[in-house]
């Protein structure tokens, strides 16, 4: 593997009509988008043979580009269940594909990824692929599933980036107390919801 310097590392947007992809090259912890793309199937497929071309062609992918990293969107938890198990099942494809090359594998909820590049987690698909047109000239694309692909890759370079710099013993206790902090005001707040 390379080491944090250069890498490349792809981002995925799981779906199982369109599922948007982006690879990106990460020279001296500069963001260098490479491809930003789409992988369409057939809606007239049964579920299982879809998920059978998700893996095949993502497969292709993780093959012509050889990343280092694979970071994916999480499923969000909506309303509807069905859609929800679909979304779940393509993720677990799309892990596999990059797990039997030996690509570790990282998630990222959608609102840390709205977060990462917006700064603002409640953002709107159109927002985050704003921004990411901002930051990176020149971007070609006109599916949202790809630039939702490319901020979850963003994303990822940013949290392992910032993981890689020395905490001097004091970030995780930050953060543990930070959850900590959030779960005593949620408590203060919502005292009728404990039971």
């Amino acid at each position: 593997m390379k080491d944090t310097i250069d890498k490349i590392i792809i981002g995925v947007d799981p779906g199982t009509v369109v599922m948007g992809y982006s690879i990106v090259h990460i020279i001296k912890s500069k963001v260098e988008p490479i491809v930003l793309d789409v992988l369409k199937f057939n809606t007239k497929l049964d579920h299982y043979t879809r998920l059978s071309h998700i893996f095949d062609e993502l497969s292709k992918v993780v093959e012509l580009y050889n990343p280092d990293e694979m970071a994916l969107e999480a499923p969000f938890f909506g309303k509807n269940v069905q859609s929800m198990l679909k979304l779940g099942r393509a993720q677990g494809v799309c892990m596999a594909a990059a797990l039997s090359k030996k690509i570790p594998v990282f998630e990222y909820s959608p609102r840390l990824i709205k977060q990462s590049i917006v700064g603002n987690g409640n953002a709107s698909k159109e927002q985050v692929s704003g921004m990411l047109q901002s930051m990176y000239p020149g971007l070609n694309h006109t599916y949202l599933d790809a630039s939702d692909a490319l901020a979850t890759a963003v994303c990822h370079h940013a949290q392992t980036s910032s993981l890689a710099l020395p905490k001097h013993g004091t970030g995780r206790k930050k953060a543990r107390n930070k959850k900590e902090g959030d779960w005593k005001q949620f408590i203060h707040q919502n005292p009728s919801r404990l039971k």
